[in-house]
């Protein structure tokens, strides 16, 4: 896996800002999964830079956050 910095750069100011905004347990929306999956290098390749909370959703789909020293990261908590 490459490194959180590395991974969390190539993403847009604006989705950087959103993941921010979410905090640690925030349930990460679609476009924010996906937007991890192209910055760490395609569909799935992001996986274990978010993980399931242990909760799902309404239609049955795991609810995901950020692993936790990606989060810690962001925040500046942890770089």
């Amino acid at each position: 896996m490459a490194n959180i910095a590395e991974v969390l750069g190539r993403l847009t100011p604006e989705e950087v800002a959103e993941l921010r905004s979410l905090g640690p347990q925030g349930h990460l929306p679609r476009h924010l999964v996906e937007a991890l999956d192209r910055a760490a290098g395609g569909t799935g390749s992001g996986r274990g830079y978010y993980v399931a909370n242990g909760n799902v959703s309404s239609t049955g789909g795991p609810l995901l956050v950020l692993r936790s020293d990606v989060s810690n990261w962001l925040t500046g908590s942890g770089s």
